[in-house]
């Protein structure tokens, strides 16, 4: 019940105080840990309920802080995997599930190459009418994961008499959040518009990968590939053909991503995306790639609904797992009807509250016209404001995956006085440490030359806990 917290913060021995209060149920369902965590899975007190919508009981009432031992009633480990990988899904409604996977969708992607975006966005509207009422994962960022890392660390610090936790900074050099650039190829219109992308990221400076699809969709040529290595753009595999039935069954699955594996060594591609971000965690031990980034943190525009509840990269087994944080494109533009920054400005926000992962996908294929143009422009301004004036890292997602992949090897070590970060990689790592102000979460970061960054929480933690 100790491995999540310990691989969120790679923090010293913290992970040891935690115990659970009593035996779990049998039966799992919903139920919350403090006002702001919508938790999935067993519990030992109280009641679980079949909907989040419903009332929900609140197991923080019975969390205990006994000398050096935490008691909670959940365990942790369990709760975070069913909120990353998705388990709760199963148990919501039909409907707030997304595209059914019968004979409707199946027709709809064999004629969605031949419907143009004005016909498909209104079918889509359709599909997704009532997303506002949904009430899990929490629109427009879902911070539930991060926010029970956050609630069990106040209980850590408490069990130690109020005494600062010593932890690895999420990011490298005391980075305050980090973001990344993606933009999904999938038209021979998106390779044709490929140029015009390149050209305006680097004229804000901002690196990007490309995710291609490796058949059907578009030629890909040897010249294309390397007119994109060639400008320091990195290259990703997007799923096989992008006709919404990679995950459709395990055994068609696992045909396909023999292929999509043989195309990323062909492409020397680190990571991969799902087309639609059609997804399922589960199966992700068949993939040969460092990372994939498919999961979206809340999915109630996406065709496949639910989200992860997280800003942070976390690990499905040897992938490290960007999650998109961000409103796509196209969700944006044709079912929103929104071409303004207001909606990805309050998204990314709430992401730097939490120190986490700001993601973008951006398709070529619906920057045609003035709007979408400046309205792209005005992200990629965003991303340059964030690193000179908030401290935030932009990077290639494989950089990303690499530093997350790090990071999970080091931890912080007392010596000769001070602390200080052990393991590969390191020189790029700063030590942390969280303590409470009243019963406000302070972060404070050490920084070459002594210097200290403090950043507290957005939320005071319950009292109760």
């Amino acid at each position: 019940m100790r491995q999540a917290f310990e691989q969120y913060f790679r923090s010293l021995d913290m992970h040891d105080n935690f115990r659970l209060s009593g035996r779990l149920s049998e039966d799992e369902g919903f139920f919350s840990f403090g006002k702001d965590a919508v938790c999935f899975g067993r519990s030992a007190t109280g009641f679980r309920a079949r909907k989040p919508s419903d009332p929900l009981y609140d197991v923080a009432r019975d969390s205990r802080v006994q000398g050096d031992d935490v008691e909670i009633a959940f365990d942790p480990d369990q709760v975070i995997k069913n909120l990353r990988f998705e388990h709760y899904a199963n148990a919501l409604p039909a409907r707030s599930r997304g595209f059914s996977r019968g004979l409707i969708r199946s027709a709809y992607y064999v004629a969605r190459p031949l419907l143009p975006v004005k016909v498909r966005k209104h079918l889509q509207k359709f599909h997704l009418n009532g997303w506002r009422n949904l009430a899990f994962p929490k629109w427009p960022v879902d911070t539930t994961v991060d926010t029970l890392h956050e609630e069990l660390l106040a209980l850590a610090i408490r069990s130690r008499g109020g005494e600062a936790v010593p932890f690895v900074w999420f990011w490298p050099e005391g980075a305050n959040a980090c973001a990344v650039m993606t933009h999904d190829v999938e038209t021979e219109l998106g390779v044709q518009l490929s140029d015009y992308i390149m050209d305006t990221d680097q004229a804000f400076e901002i690196p990007a990968s490309f995710q291609i699809v490796p058949e059907e969709r578009y030629n890909v040529t040897e010249a294309y590939l390397n007119g994109l290595r060639q400008r320091g753009f990195e290259i990703n595999i997007q799923g096989l053909n992008h006709d919404g039935h990679l995950f459709s069954t395990k055994e068609g699955f696992k045909a396909k991503v023999a292929k999509i594996n043989r195309y990323g060594r062909d492409y020397k591609a680190l990571g991969f995306r799902s087309p639609i971000l059609y997804r399922n965690q589960d199966w992700y031990e068949f993939f040969d790639f460092d990372y994939d980034t498919s999961v979206p943190n809340v999915g109630h525009l996406d065709p496949q609904r639910g989200g992860c509840c997280t800003v942070m990269p976390y690990f499905v087994g040897n992938l490290v797992e960007l999650p998109v944080t961000l409103t796509q494109d196209y969700s944006l533009f044709h079912i929103l009807n929104d071409y303004s920054l207001t909606l990805w400005e309050q998204q990314v926000d709430l992401i730097l509250n939490k120190h986490g992962l700001i993601n973008a996908i951006v398709h070529p294929d619906y920057l045609i016209g003035a709007r979408e143009r400046e309205t792209f422009q005005g992200l990629l301004a965003l991303y340059s404001r964030l690193r000179q004036h908030k401290n935030v890292w932009i990077a290639l997602p494989k950089d990303v995956s690499s530093w997350w992949r790090r990071r999970s090897k080091m931890q912080p070590v007392y010596r000769d006085g001070h602390w200080e970060i052990e393991g590969p990689g390191c020189e790029q790592a700063r030590p942390a440490f969280a303590s409470l102000d009243g019963d406000r979460l302070v972060y404070s970061i050490v920084l070459p030359g002594g210097d200290i960054s403090r950043f507290s929480s957005q939320r005071e933690h319950a009292s109760a806990i």
